[in-house]
């Protein structure tokens, strides 16, 4: 005979891989990497400046 599994652990186990799944689905549709979110930070601080500098004193 076999030994006897844990069904409770096996439940488990198969939860967990279905969230690591999502999250790996996840991280693909709306991850975005390092380097583009401080490319749109400094994009966003030029954008600041340009428009300060723009500014007319009342």
């Amino acid at each position: 005979m076999s030994a006897p599994i844990n069904l409770n652990k096996h439940r488990k186990a198969r939860a967990k891989a279905a969230k690591k799944t999502q999250a790996d689905e996840n991280a693909v549709r709306f991850g975005r990497t390092k380097a583009e979110k401080d490319a749109e930070k400094s994009q966003a601080a030029k954008d600041a400046r340009h428009l300060d500098g723009h500014k007319r004193e009342t």
